[in-house]
């Protein structure tokens, strides 16, 4: 075998156990199919790029040679090679990710890999890169875990109600009452959902070299700055002890990882 192909067999080999270690949440629920994925997206790039349209006309975009956007988007071009993990489709995605000038504490990802900061978490919150890893990398794992698509699903079915449930299900008759409609930004996530994207963002940090440590830091100031002023991020990111102790739960899971990501680098 030529030397250059056995080096590259190597690199592949010491890569594969990084590759199978990490977090195990299972298959993401299956009711999310009952929405076509590539509707939703595109649903999605609309509703974020009049939230774009709308950003700018207010001055509110920030620029491109914006520090903070730099620094957004060099932490997510750290993390976005490892969403295939969880999402195989993720790769195609055309992944964006821009700053909102606003106090808003909040951020988010939507289906397709649309990203956006406002600016009011980093300030407010004066966030390390490490803490906006996890930040981000929550944000993209309900993304990755197809959330707001199984959440418009179970929306819908519950509108449909209950006569109609077993043959949608079972023979799909009525799928295309699944209509695309209303404001992804405002769907309502579940307690599984943000546990979920807790532990798939504190994985896919950790391969990207971030401390994923930071997450019990992170929290601990959304917590303090709650206990100032009620957090909008809040109201849809529950926080609290018990969050924090399933984050320290999972990091024997993932500080292999993110030990492994320094001696790569």
């Amino acid at each position: 075998m030529p030397r250059r192909a056995l080096i590259i067999l190597a690199a592949l080999i010491v890569a594969l156990p990084a590759w199978g270690e990490g977090v195990d949440v299972g298959k993401p629920s299956s009711v999310r199919n009952l929405v076509p994925a590539g509707a939703l997206e595109n649903q999605a790039v609309q509703q974020y790029d009049q939230l774009k349209r709308q950003a700018a006309a207010k001055g509110a975009l920030g620029p491109d040679d914006h520090p903070q956007v730099r620094r957004l988007r060099a932490i997510a071009a750290r993390m976005i090679p490892f969403v295939d993990r969880f999402n195989p489709r993720a790769r195609q995605w055309q992944w964006e990710v821009n700053l909102i000038g606003s106090k808003q504490i909040n951020a988010f990802c939507m289906p397709g890999g649309k990203i956006a900061f406002f600016s009011g978490i980093l300030d407010t919150l004066k966030l390390t890169d490490d803490e906006v890893a996890m930040v981000m990398g929550h944000e993209i794992a309900h993304a990755l875990r197809e959330h707001a698509r199984a959440r418009m699903a179970k929306n819908q079915m519950t509108q449909l109600g209950a006569t109609l449930l077993g043959e949608l299900v079972g023979g799909g008759r009525y799928t295309g009452a699944f209509q695309m409609g209303g404001n992804l930004l405002t769907l309502k996530f579940s307690r599984n959902d943000e546990s979920e994207a807790d532990v798939v963002g504190l994985d896919l940090a950790a391969r990207a070299g971030f401390d994923p440590r930071a997450g019990i830091s992170l929290w601990q100031k959304m917590a303090a700055a709650n206990s100032r002023a009620p957090l909008e991020f809040l109201s849809t990111h529950p926080a609290g002890d018990h969050r924090i102790k399933e984050i320290e739960k999972h990091l024997p899971e993932v500080m292999p990882l993110y030990a492994r990501a320094h001696r790569a680098n």
